[in-house]
């Protein structure tokens, strides 16, 4: 591809003086290809850029024109780049409380697989006509000779789902005085990684909650669907958001020189059972008819050895991506317990056997002392065992934590454990299993609570009309497939359940301090109506426009207005 002088970047007065009087799928098209062309990647300074460039286009609209106040932003805590929340409040009956929130995230993912001509990224026309001339994938090229798609970083994940929102909210605007309740607009930052956007937020909802004594009927987020499998064209509406836990496992074994490497309890062969008893095993996905569900994913496995020595080692680290759907965190545990303790109790065997041979082939007496046993802890369990020996665990921690600023969040759980190792007079063999970030909440829409049964016959109401209008299939399904910040806004889990997931978590409120009982409290129902599209995330990245510019908005506003007038 060559490389291309971007175009200037558009204002946000430009913008809507430009789109205000176009049709809904123009004026969608058109602030599409302006938030592709913002450099908005997770962890840069772009991420403030879009935040201010979104107040400054909504402040454009005549009704907010009037009413400035109603749109606001919130820093985000202790945040290094000054990112922050933005909210736009659109007051329909002002007797109403009823209020239906839209949200999105600004952030998307960086641009490496551009390779050498990163620009391009952000430029749908270039990349189109670059396409275009792909005959190595027939594919590829037809989807940009088309015209029905729109290409670039973003362009589905998820800057057209911004702009779909805000030309309803632009709708919405010319006739607020007939909306039978109020909308609020909300976009994010930080949702490619730590969900930091969408979790500050809690804190303002709740304002609107408890102060303003809003009642929140409904969220929808328009984050991107695609298809599941090959040639799948039906619509997905997603009635929850999956859940995720991180759970990590440190491995505290028994060093030997390789001389006598039959001695040892090797941690690099304990967590290879452990990742074996784990990794892709689909007895420890949740069975749930008809949904996607995935089993536990490795992310992370190695040992501690810093150099090259004749010496094994001595701890390993490894950890698992684990997604949640109905699970609570200490089923999940229990679960990974019995898998681990599985393992440790055939890895013992193993080593005995393993050193009976050796005996046996050298002529050598066995050890009567030498044995393999390995415990296997919850991080609870461990640290209750640590404080019945007068070890303070809580001073430890902390300390770990305040000498080790800047330091990447799962390491540092790691080194928390590594210290109170260091204190525990017991030496034994050991694993530890505990939860580290990110922590993401599962929800949905429950049949057997009322107010949700009907959100849901709604749901299905408004789809069935749409159906029959057009040639969509939809498919109604529980579990948005991938992280949402709609995870954030609701909790299905008790508090003695969350209690659990804390108490297993090294220093939580310091490390990843989810108001978790806040979002039960706020408890705001979010669905996933999203903009349709393929490869999110690649290079190829692409929005369908048929059906996320000229069907989309308007199933989002014909459900809007079916919950208010509920």
């Amino acid at each position: 591809m060559q490389s291309v002088q971007r175009e200037k970047q558009i204002s946000p007065k430009e913008l809507y003086l430009k789109v205000k009087e176009l049709p809904t799928p123009e004026k969608i098209e058109e602030i599409t290809k302006a938030l592709v062309g913002i450099k908005s990647i997770n962890g840069t300074y772009g991420e403030v850029i879009i935040a201010d460039f979104l107040s400054s286009f909504m402040k454009n609209i005549p009704y907010f024109s009037q009413y400035p106040e109603l749109i606001w932003e919130q820093p985000l805590k202790d945040d290094h780049l000054g990112r922050k929340n933005i909210f736009a409040f659109l007051k329909g009956d002002v007797k109403s409380k009823k209020v239906v929130l839209f949200h999105s995230h600004m952030d998307t993912v960086g641009v490496g697989d551009f390779d050498g001509n990163k620009d391009e990224a952000f430029q749908p026309d270039v990349l189109k006509a670059h396409f275009a001339k792909q005959d190595n994938n027939q594919e590829l090229k037809q989807a940009a000779l088309s015209n029905e798609w729109m290409f670039g970083r973003g362009s589905v994940d998820m800057k057209s789902g911004i702009a779909v929102h805000l030309a309803n909210l632009m709708h919405f605007s010319e006739q607020a005085d007939q909306l039978k309740g109020n909308i609020l607009v909300m976009f994010n930052p930080v949702e490619e990684n730590e969900h930091t956007g969408v979790i500050d937020s809690v804190e303002e909802l709740l304002i609107l909650k408890d102060e303003k004594k809003y009642e929140f009927m409904l969220g929808i987020n328009n984050d991107f669907i695609t298809g599941l499998y090959e040639g799948d064209t039906n619509k997905y509406i997603y009635t929850g958001a999956v859940g995720k836990l991180l759970p990590c496992f440190y491995i505290y074994g028994r060093e030997a020189h390789v001389g006598e490497t039959l001695t040892s309890v090797d941690p690099t062969l304990i967590s290879a059972e452990i990742n074996r008893k784990i990794n892709n095993n689909m007895e420890l996905a949740e069975n749930i008819q008809g949904e996607l569900v995935l089993p536990p994913a490795c992310l992370y496995q190695r040992d501690n050895k810093d150099f090259y020595n004749v010496q094994t080692a001595l701890s390993s680290y490894m950890y698992f991506n684990y997604f949640v759907y109905k699970d609570s965190p200490n089923e999940v545990m229990e679960k990974l317990l019995t898998k681990a303790k599985q393992a440790c109790l055939e890895m013992e065997n193993h080593m005995k056997s393993q050193y009976q041979t050796f005996c046996e082939v050298t002529e050598a007496p066995t050890s009567p002392n030498l044995n393999w046993k390995i415990d296997v802890l919850s991080y609870n369990e461990y640290t209750s065992g640590l404080v019945s020996k007068g070890i303070d665990v809580k001073a430890i921690s902390k300390k770990v934590v305040k000498n080790n600023v800047g330091v990447e969040k799962r390491e540092l759980c790691f080194k928390i454990l590594e210290e109170l190792q260091k204190e525990d007079p017991d030496k034994s063999p050991r694993v530890v299993i505990f939860f580290a970030p990110p922590y993401c909440p599962h929800n949905y829409l429950r049949d057997e609570v009322e107010g949700e049964k009907e959100t849901l016959n709604l749901i299905h109401d408004v789809l069935e009309n749409f159906e029959e209008e057009s040639s969509e299939v939809f498919k109604v399904k529980k579990f948005f497939p991938y992280l949402s910040d709609s995870s954030y806004l609701s909790l299905h889990d008790t508090n003695t359940e969350i209690d659990s997931l804390i108490e297993n978590f090294p220093e939580f409120e310091k490390i990843y301090p989810v108001p978790v009982h806040d979002i039960r409290k706020l408890n705001i129902p979010s669905i996933n109506i999203g903009v349709y599209g393929q490869d999110a995330h690649k290079r190829t990245e692409r929005v369908y426009k048929p059906y996320s510019f000229q069907t989309l908005p308007y199933i989002i506003r014909n459900l809007t207005e079916k919950i208010l007038n509920q």
